[in-house]
């Protein structure tokens, strides 16, 4: 399992207001590219965001499912990148220091990268992960919406 975390410069509430809303997953998220559709349940557990990954003209469209939706705590989502596989993806949100601390978790639980070992495949999410952490602290900081 890949660990990251950043603190950022607001509160938590400004992290979940971003979360919440399903057409900015490509503004943070790396690796997605673009938005097709978001479930009008979004965020709720169950609730799906229909997306591209990948670059173009290599675009392999797929989805990300929510699991568990407990602001201003806790998210839990599915996303599929197929053909690599599914992960589970948990971001853990407390306030820090006059701040927000957030963890992110990633894990692969189906597909290829969940057949390698985690020596292999946790550097590579890590740095993936530290990019999409500063992504989203961009986001949550200027109060995107």
């Amino acid at each position: 399992m890949a660990k990251n975390i950043r603190t950022m410069n607001c509160r938590p509430a400004d992290v979940f207001e971003v979360l919440a809303n399903g057409w900015l997953y490509p503004a943070w998220v790396v690796g997605a590219s673009r938005m097709r559709d978001v479930d009008e349940t979004w965020p709720q557990a169950g609730a799906e965001l229909h997306h591209s990954v990948g670059v173009w003209p290599a675009l392999l469209d797929d989805t990300t499912v929510v699991e568990e939706w407990s602001p201003p705590n806790r998210m839990v989502m599915r996303a599929r990148g197929w053909p690599i596989g599914e992960a589970r993806v948990t971001l853990r949100v407390r306030s820090y220091d006059g701040g927000t601390m957030v963890r992110i978790d990633e894990e692969p639980v189906t597909g290829p990268a969940a057949l390698l070992p985690s020596i292999l495949t946790a550097p590579i999410l890590r740095v993936r992960n530290a990019e999409t952490l500063y992504r989203l602290a961009y986001l949550a900081e200027g109060h995107a919406s």
